[in-house]
């Protein structure tokens, strides 16, 4: 997952969802933008306290960098649930300039409409970034630890096959930085859940300290995809923890809270 610069921002891609020719996608950083702060940088998100008019200006640099129309953004609220939403042409700009219309209880966007783009942030959740490349639908889920144990993103496949026909084995999917199983230390009222959604927790969960694991949030997204039908070949992983680089990226968990977000955006060309 290179960095690629452009317009002096920072922003990560995806080889093989770049190859295809079919999307404009990327990850913003924390570099560049106008917040001050506990925002300091890009900060994205309307919701954590940053000043509006910093938010619009960097969401518009951060479009400008993409070649994309800020106006033309669609988002949801991110609930951490696992609520897929299917939207079209009616819902262009929805969530772009203020999260109050922004798309309720949705954590994860499927459309196939092409120059609709689809928006979601971050600051330690995994973003998953979805093409199906012969139906030419695209997806983005937001999946902390509640929506990967919620399998979110098998849904949003699942969502893609009901609403566009899509054959998974088609698919090309990538996760994107977000907190790593070098920092992302959990306990029991989590792992539980896991337990639950996901028995086999070797190489998924590994005991850190009595009641406490370290999760790894890369290999369960991976592995929920694969079980919604995805070839091993077609998912890539960026695997580079948001906490361990807080310099670069924005962590909920490395700045106890008190931090901005990162925007995952994709669109079909």
């Amino acid at each position: 997952m290179p960095e690629t610069r452009k317009n002096e921002l920072e922003v990560y891609t995806f080889p093989h969802l770049h190859d295809t020719g079919l999307v404009t996608h990327g990850f913003t950083t924390r570099a560049g933008g106008v917040s001050k702060g506990h925002w300091q940088g890009l900060n994205t998100a309307f919701h954590v306290g940053d000043r509006e008019s910093h938010v619009k200006t960097n969401r518009a640099q951060a479009c400008q960098a993409l070649g994309i129309n800020p106006a033309f953004l669609v988002a949801g609220d991110q609930v951490h649930g696992d609520v897929v939403s299917v939207v079209g042409e009616a819902d262009k700009g929805r969530g772009a300039f203020s999260e109050k219309d922004a798309l309720p209880g949705t954590d994860a966007l499927v459309t196939a409409a092409a120059g609709l783009p689809l928006a979601s942030f971050y600051a330690d959740c995994v973003p998953i970034f979805l093409l199906d490349p012969v139906s030419r639908v695209v997806a983005l889920a937001h999946a902390g630890w509640k929506g990967t144990a919620l399998k979110i993103g098998q849904k949003t496949v699942e969502k893609m096959e009901a609403a566009f026909g899509t054959d998974p084995r088609d698919c090309l999917a990538g996760i994107g930085p977000s907190i790593g199983p070098c920092c992302y230390e959990v306990d029991e009222v989590v792992i539980d859940q896991f337990r639950t959604s996901m028995p086999d927790l070797p190489g998924l969960a590994g005991a850190a300290a009595p009641g406490k694991w370290k999760l790894n949030l890369w290999e369960a997204n991976c592995r929920v995809l694969l079980d919604a039908g995805l070839k091993p070949a077609n998912i890539w992983s960026a695997e580079i923890c948001t906490s361990c680089h807080s310099d670069t990226f924005f962590s909920y968990r490395a700045h106890q809270g008190k931090t901005g977000r990162m925007m995952a955006i994709i669109m079909l060309k």
